[in-house]
């Protein structure tokens, strides 16, 4: 078979290999791993939980790189081009360095079936170890126990948040899906939770193999100082006078204590100093998590797509200057809790634009979103073939007074940002 040489052939060849989309276990990925051989010599930091992965991700990154250290960062999905997903110092790698790893995977794996996400992970630390970076950040797909991820042994795991999502896969409650997310954390190894509440099923696992568990609140936490500046404390080191990240958002104010919690517990392998956690905390990026655009009407971008991140973006938009309409650009898969989003979403909005998330078997089609708010109160909709003319509309509808928000899946925003892109 003659393989691809880009990397969209390479996406696409991906998608046809395996019938399952998800498949999780760690069986075939091991024998991938060991057949290549894959072995990282430098600390790996696994990062799961249900929502703010990410952004703990690319805090650390900052840090990391402005102390100094090569970083390797894997996440996912990824927002408008998959080389997002395969980061050196927050650069996204090359086509050229993507496609080296995905064919050094295919090479290793000869008859082994594997996921694209299982590829993608496995291209990612090839290229890791290939670029001799001095850490890698993981973040997990789905779960932990099963995640691909999981099959590099971490220095240090962290759970950020535990909440519902991905039912079918995880479970229908907090404790099973605490058990999953705790998979990712190893005997002897600092294991990390920022969940206010975390379950009783975490900590058990925790206790039962032997990792020492940090908790937010009880070994870890942060205190806000002035508006401006904070203080972050850990057992009994503190670090003062900390700039508020430049990530927006109430909810990152914990995802940056875990960030230098988890300094902490690696610090003897990769000590970082007062200047690269400011620099770090003040430099990071990372789009569409409660992304505020600039200029006028004010538009935020928000990528959430389960109760516990919709609850963490009406908090946000509470804190934001007074909007005299407050208007949505909405749309989700029919996979997820549509019903539930909506309903913790409803008041925080005067009017809704809806519209179907193309290239997308999963989308809920526009008939159904309108029939749900309206089920859950909402009047004033306005019904749209597609997500580029509702943000169009929104946009000739507002005021500079107004605020806009998109936000319900990362398709509804990355078509959002295409359209705008097209539109400059």
């Amino acid at each position: 078979m003659t393989l691809p040489t880009t990397l969209a052939g390479w996406l696409s060849h991906l998608e046809s290999l395996h019938l399952s989309s998800i498949d999780l276990g760690l069986e075939r990925v091991r024998q991938v791993v060991d057949a290549m051989p894959l072995r990282p010599g430098f600390p790996v930091i696994t990062v799961g939980g249900t929502n703010g992965k990410g952004s703990v991700c690319a805090m650390l990154t900052r840090i990391l790189a402005s102390a100094g250290y090569r970083v390797g960062t894997y996440t996912s999905p990824h927002l408008m081009v998959y080389n997002e997903r395969i980061a050196i110092d927050a650069e996204p790698l090359s086509d050229e360095a993507i496609v080296r790893g995905l064919a050094a995977v295919e090479a290793g794996r000869s008859d082994v079936p594997l996921t694209y996400f299982e590829f993608g992970t496995l291209a990612a630390m090839w290229n890791f170890v290939d670029a001799k970076v001095d850490v890698a950040i993981l973040e997990v797909g789905l779960g932990g126990r099963l995640d691909a991820v999981n099959v590099f042994e971490p220095d240090c795991a962290a759970v950020v948040s535990v909440d519902l999502d991905h039912q079918d896969w995880l479970g229908d409650n907090r404790e099973d899906i605490g058990f999953e997310k705790a998979g990712i954390f190893r005997a002897g190894k600092p294991a990390l939770c920022a969940d206010p509440q975390p379950p009783a099923r975490l900590v058990g696992h925790a206790a039962a193999i032997g990792a020492p568990l940090w908790l937010a609140g009880r070994d870890f936490g942060f205190t806000r100082t002035d508006p401006l500046q904070w203080e972050f404390w850990c057992g009994q080191s503190r670090r003062h006078a900390l700039p508020t990240p430049a990530l927006r958002g109430n909810y990152q104010m914990g995802n940056a204590a875990l960030v230098l919690a988890i300094l902490e517990a690696v610090r003897d392998r990769l000590p970082v100093g007062a200047g690269a956690v400011r620099r770090g905390l003040l430099e990071v990026e990372w789009p569409a998590r409660f992304q505020v655009l600039p200029g006028r009407p004010v538009t935020v971008l928000d990528v959430g797509h389960n109760p516990h991140a919709i609850r963490a973006m009406v908090s946000s938009l509470q804190t934001l200057n007074y909007a005299e309409r407050r208007l949505a650009v909405f749309s989700m898969l029919a996979d997820k809790d549509v019903d539930s989003v909506i309903e913790l979403a409803k008041d925080e909005f005067d009017e809704w634009w809806v519209a179907p998330i193309a290239d997308s078997p999963r989308a809920m089609p526009v008939a159904g979103l309108v029939a749900k708010l309206r089920a859950h109160g909402v009047t004033r909709i306005h019904e749209c073939a597609d997500l580029a003319t509702a943000y169009r509309q929104a946009r000739e509808q507002a005021t500079e007074n107004d605020r806009i928000t998109v936000f319900g899946s990362f398709h509804t925003v990355a078509a959002i940002v295409a359209a705008s892109r097209s539109d400059s």
